[in-house]
């Protein structure tokens, strides 16, 4: 499975973003896509993941009641809307997939990563 992220920019404090990730390849063993950021000097962290099929959403603490993930309406992709953004939302986005039911924020159980799409808000 390759994954490719999508979507990213600058945007003011108080906007909106919505980044994809396209799917592409053997897209038959997704079993879940995530959502991760890493902002510099940080450790990569959880944001939000989604079942591919049935829709069971995941999200951090951080961007919950902010950020919605969804399938998206194109074939095979997944999107993350992100209102209300905040400037310790800077980050660089990545998706990835998890080939089965394992912990949803848990970095070491995702593969296949994209390379990455800047967000960055300005204050």
């Amino acid at each position: 499975v390759q994954l490719q992220a999508s979507g990213g920019g600058l945007v003011q404090a108080g906007g909106s973003l919505r980044l994809s990730c396209l799917a592409s390849g053997r897209t038959f063993s997704l079993y879940r896509i995530g959502w991760f950021r890493q902002a510099p000097g940080k450790d990569r962290e959880f944001v939000s993941a989604i079942n591919w099929s049935g829709g069971v959403t995941y999200y951090a603490d951080s961007v919950k009641g902010r950020f919605t993930i969804s399938r998206g309406s194109a074939k095979n992709t997944v999107s993350l809307q992100m209102n209300s953004l905040k400037p310790e939302d800077t980050a660089v986005y990545y998706c990835a997939h998890s080939p089965g039911n394992f912990q949803p924020s848990a970095l070491k159980w995702y593969g296949s990563w994209g390379q990455g799409t800047l967000v960055t808000v300005s204050s």
